[in-house]
């Protein structure tokens, strides 16, 4: 895969036009220069989150979930990583999976009526 100039320059403008291109609805482009923001710092959160969201809303349902399971191995009470690994895995037809993240995000916020039961 060449690269273009979305994918240079400092990680600060990187994660700038990232988000840029999530906010714009181009997942798959956000997705590219995230996952090089997230190999140059992975014990950062913010980077791999929205990585497993770009991934998510572009339906690369494997790739969110490998991204959410790191996210949560590194900060486990992430309550945004938990509920979107439960809709994840909800997506992939893995409801009962889903069901325990999903109901952690709710004790996690205090949203326990969610209807995650």
């Amino acid at each position: 895969m060449s690269e273009t100039y979305y994918e240079f320059g400092t990680a600060a403008d990187r994660w700038d036009r990232a988000q840029m291109f999530f906010e714009a609805k181009e997942y798959l482009t956000a997705a590219r220069i995230l996952g090089g923001l997230v190999e140059e710092v992975p014990e950062q959160v913010a980077p791999r989150l929205l990585l497993a969201r770009a991934y998510y809303h572009s339906a690369r349902l494997g790739k969110a979930e490998v991204e959410l399971r790191a996210v949560l191995e590194r900060d486990p009470v992430e309550d945004y990583a938990r509920l979107m690994l439960g809709r994840t895995l909800e997506r992939q037809g893995r409801h009962s999976e889903a069901a325990p993240h999903l109901r952690m995000a709710a004790a996690l916020t205090g949203d326990f009526d969610s209807g995650t039961s």
